[in-house]
């Protein structure tokens, strides 16, 4: 087929990519977006489920403290192109923003097709073509790039950007392909695995609970040393094979190596009071049905659908008349509230993750310009790098950055 030409190509069109395309374009060169969805940024449609939280309103520092994997390698990066930066371009683009809680920022209309559709229309209106195919190949002659094949199609480009995503979510079209690219140039491939995903667990009172939510409870993660790895407030949901929901995502995220280490999850139900008032809330309640079975005395304290296996748990047998309770075992039950205990097997499948951890190996890139060491005019951006952090916008803010990075670079080819 006919070979088109361009100044740079962007191989992906998620979030990066776009970002990626719109930069090299305000910098006046012509640059080819190559990408097998016809709808584009489709994983960055529905992240955070359809409201997209796009960044974190805070600084570098703040940032980098929220990147657990290669933090270093993104500090010129976030410096140059941060949160702050971000926000500006959007709002530039018309997309009012807002902040929430833990400086999670937000489009105001609580739409990340808005988002979307804002920077792809900026690209477009800037002359980026799109071209929907699948690259197949990205050729280098002498470690200097010669341009790429897309299905029947040769591309000539004097540099390109490659930010193909990770592997989670390949429905979306992140299906790790951009891995086996740069793997055949040459370069190293930290084995990816999930990360911000829900865990597993072999105790069978979670799928009895599946479905059942937590509030306002703390979550703290230890290993086989009894170390905590990761303690947080915030909402957990069990489901039919362990735990999930905002909490359990964020502490998959400090769980680096099932292979190495084994976790347990420790959730206090009550992190608003202490053993002793809570010790206190719990005769309180005992006083009240002291008549009751214990398995019946329960429901001020926990929800319906929990209430049977803290009994179990709890090893006070459900038929014991309240009033019979002893000092020990009313112990015992405020050590349950203050420590539910869920064993951790495992993550779920990375295709059920939010992020990718691994990647091209940092080492093997330039962090200023985001350019590869091995093929000159070859760069990266976005989830393909070996970085990840956890949740709260981060993980878009380091695809942001990295595009532009990578942008400037290759514009200045």
């Amino acid at each position: 087929m006919k070979t088109p030409q361009a100044d740079a190509a962007v191989i992906g069109g998620g979030a990066a990519g776009l970002m990626a395309a719109a930069m090299l374009a305000e910098r006046g060169a012509a640059v080819l977006l190559i990408e097998p969805n016809r709808v584009l940024g489709r994983k960055l449609r529905i992240t955070g489920k359809g409201r997209c939280n796009l960044t974190n309103n805070c600084d570098t520092r703040g940032f980098l403290e929220n990147v657990p994997r290669n933090a270093r390698f993104l500090h010129s990066a976030v410096s140059r192109f941060g949160p702050q930066e971000t926000m500006a371009f959007f709002e530039r683009l018309g997309v009012p923003l807002k902040t929430e809680r833990g400086n999670r920022v937000f489009p105001a209309g609580d739409s990340a097709h808005a988002l979307a559709g804002a920077l792809e229309r900026y690209g477009r209106e800037l002359g980026v073509r799109l071209l929907n195919k699948r690259v197949t190949a990205i050729n280098a002659a002498g470690g200097v790039l010669s341009g790429l094949e897309a299905e029947d199609t040769r591309i000539e480009c004097g540099a390109a950007i490659l930010c193909t995503g990770g592997a989670s979510y390949p429905g979306t079209g992140s299906t790790g392909q951009g891995y086996g690219l740069a793997e055949r140039l040459g370069h190293s491939i930290i084995a990816p695995r999930a990360s911000l995903v829900p865990l597993v667990s072999d105790d069978a009172y979670c799928a009895e609970m599946q479905g059942f939510s937590l509030k306002n409870v703390t979550a703290r993660v230890y290993d086989e040393n009894n170390k905590r790895v990761f303690e947080e407030l915030g909402e957990l949901l069990f489901t039919h094979f362990g735990v999930s929901g905002p909490l359990v995502l964020s502490a998959s995220a400090h769980i680096r190596d099932f292979c190495a280490h084994r976790y347990r999850l420790s959730i206090d139900l009550k992190p608003g009071l202490d053993a002793r008032r809570l010790d206190e809330r719990i005769r309180r309640d005992f006083k009240k049905y002291a008549n009751r079975d214990f398995a019946n005395a329960l429901h001020g304290l926990a929800g319906r659908a929990m209430i049977p296996v803290l009994v179990r748990l709890s090893g006070i047998p459900g038929e014991t008349k309240v009033h019979s309770v002893t000092r020990e075992q009313r112990r015992a039950l405020v050590s349950l509230f203050k420590g539910f205990p869920v064993s951790i097997s495992g993550p779920r499948p990375i295709a059920e993750a939010i992020i990718t951890s691994g990647g091209v190996d940092t080492r093997e890139i330039d962090p200023k310009t985001m350019a590869s060491k091995i093929v000159s005019g070859l760069y990266f951006a976005g989830e393909i790098i070996d970085v990840d952090a956890y949740t709260g916008g981060f993980n878009l803010q380091i695809a942001w950055s990295t595009a532009y990075a990578a942008a400037q670079g290759a514009a200045c080819r």
